[in-house]
């Protein structure tokens, strides 16, 4: 295996040590790489102002713990949409947010500061201000593989060091088209009324040779190397409308001359219980697909499947015959939550990254199923298709499918019946203790857990014949997964996909991290380089993949 050698700046940088997307070109120089970045960057930035993608940024405060480390102390939570063409701008989703002021509130006696959502949406760009050679200096590092994509490194630093709000640290560009598609480190210049936290910015590839701003992890640490925050924001549905109008473009339909039947003993006609359930129906789909038209709901897809899977077994093993068919669909934010919109199940996204198993995942559908088995409807004044004409910002004050206490707590108590009967009775996996860690934290992380369009995730209850252990559960044991242990998002077109990541082997006590923050590392690929998609068949614990560097051959 060859080894990395760092180049002096002067050298000139030849086609073994960076690859070159001609094959006719012998040599670039450093200075001709710079460039190539620098005009690369320069159309990515106006390029982003024709997307108006949602934001979600969610934040832990963190206290330190006797033992070393920190734990939760306190979250915040933002929703909105960018509106990229104006620069940082944002649009509000959820009431009582605002973008200007006091969004996040004060971190108390850490930081006198309040957190602001436009500071974290900066995040997507290396320099609001201009990213050119004349603000910059340079260094090439090496080569490095992120995922399938590999990249050139260069440690950039401003010019001049009195420029506040200039870029400061690494850059990771792929050697194709001079993309960045990584960027870590922070801005330069603070004062006592602004302050720049470091992080690490994430782009993903959209094909057309396109990379868009998808994933930024940032933090703060305290003189003891503590960590006082951490933060995830996500950017999606870029262009939400895409995936469905593919996949209605690539259907043939053929016309073939048929004989005329006659239909006349054929029962055509929709009883009155049958209008009355397609009536519903049409409702669900109508909320459905507005959601999805808004980037809220993703599209139907593989992980919608495991979830209806998991379903199908309740169904079977109680035997039920339910009419019209239950389904699954995926809420796209981090918030803990599901509800049921008539015989459509909704999970959160951040609710199934967080379950630690297949029989957890079972029991937080059996209470949904509950509420179907028990006739629990939704009004069905969203089959009107004027009850769907409403502004973005006001889809929140619409949409709304709370229950009664008495109507959540016969949904549990039908739910644990459910489960006595189905094929999990035998397999209680972590499920009590799931439950139990998500009651245990809810003071700590209060925002992660509060819904918007549901109710507040019932941890109350036990899973009839899972009953918590009398014994101490072993070192291994995970109660709840940190936030993205599970689910994989595509920003461009909304698809989710079960995340496909090797078994981490032994897991330490400060590794378990239930519902907290991590950073994130993005295995990239360029779109078209992924095979055919498998659909998990079960759901299992799963963990960031390993990190290693590839052989850096040419």
């Amino acid at each position: 295996m060859r080894t990395l050698k760092i180049l002096p700046v002067a050298l000139t940088l030849v086609l073994g040590a960076i690859p070159l997307p001609a094959a006719g070109q012998q040599q670039i120089t450093l200075a001709q790489v710079v460039d190539k970045i620098v005009a690369q960057e320069q159309v990515e930035v106006q390029s982003l102002r024709q997307y108006s993608p949602i934001v979600e940024t969610y934040i832990q405060i963190l206290r330190p713990t006797k033992a070393g480390g920190a734990v939760p102390n306190g979250d915040k939570y933002f929703l909105g949409r960018a509106e990229l063409a104006k620069g940082v701008e944002l649009e509000p989703l959820i009431r009582g947010t605002r973008t200007k002021h006091n969004l996040f509130g004060g971190l108390g006696s850490i930081f006198s500061m309040e957190f602001l959502p436009r500071g974290f949406l900066q995040m997507i760009y290396l320099d609001t201000n201009g990213f050119d050679r004349q603000h910059y200096n340079f260094k090439y590092v090496g080569r490095e593989f992120l995922g399938d994509i590999r990249c050139l490194v260069f440690d950039v630093d401003p010019s001049s060091k009195p420029d506040k709000g200039r870029f400061v640290g690494r850059i990771w560009v792929e050697d194709q088209d001079y993309h960045i598609v990584r960027f870590n480190g922070g801005y330069s210049g603070r004062s006592q009324t602004s302050f720049y936290f470091s992080f690490d910015s994430w782009r993903t590839n959209a094909g057309k040779n396109e990379w868009l701003p998808a994933f930024i992890y940032s933090e703060e640490v305290d003189s003891q190397a503590v960590a006082t925050f951490k933060a995830q924001t996500r950017l999606w549905s870029y262009a939400p409308d895409y995936a469905r109008e593919e996949q209605e473009l690539s259907k043939v339909l053929v016309e073939m001359p048929m004989a005329v039947k006659d239909q006349s003993e054929i029962a055509n006609d929709y009883s009155p219980i049958q209008a009355k359930r397609a009536w519903g129906r049409q409702a669900e789909d109508n909320v459905a697909t507005k959601m999805e038209q808004l980037g809220l709901m993703a599209p139907y897809g593989d992980v919608d499947k495991v979830l209806e899977t998991v379903v199908n077994n309740l169904e079977v093993t109680n035997n039920l015959d339910i009419q019209p068919a239950v389904r699954c669909r995926v809420l796209m934010t981090s918030t803990l939550e599901s509800f049921t919109m008539g015989h459509t199940i909704v999970l959160s996204r951040g609710l199934v990254d967080v379950l630690p198993d297949e029989a957890s995942l079972a029991a937080i559908l059996a209470h949904e199923l509950g509420h179907v088995v028990l006739g629990h409807r939704m009004g069905t004044q969203f089959a009107f298709f004027n009850r769907l004409r409403f502004e973005e910002k006001e889809t929140f004050r619409h949409f709304g499918f709370t229950r009664t206490p008495e109507e959540e707590q016969a949904a549990t108590q039908q739910g644990i019946e459910l489960l006595k009967k189905s094929p999990y009775k035998d397999q209680p996996g972590n499920a009590p203790l799931f439950l139990e860690a998500l009651k245990n934290r809810s003071k700590e992380i209060p925002n992660l857990v509060s819904p918007h369009l549901g109710s507040r995730v019932a941890a109350g209850w036990t899973t009839g014949s899972a009953e918590p252990s009398a014994e101490k559960p072993s070192g291994n044991v995970i109660a709840a997964l940190p936030l993205g242990g599970r689910i994989k998002v595509e920003p461009w077109n909304n698809q989710l996909q079960m995340l496909k990541s090797k078994p981490a082997g032994g897991v330490a006590k400060d590794e378990k991290m239930a519902f907290e923050v991590t950073p994130f590392f993005v295995y990239l690929t360029r779109q078209g380089n992924n095979s055919g998609k498998e659909v998990p068949s079960a759901v299992s614990v799963k963990s960031d993949p390993d990190t290693s560097i590839p052989d850096t051959k040419p």
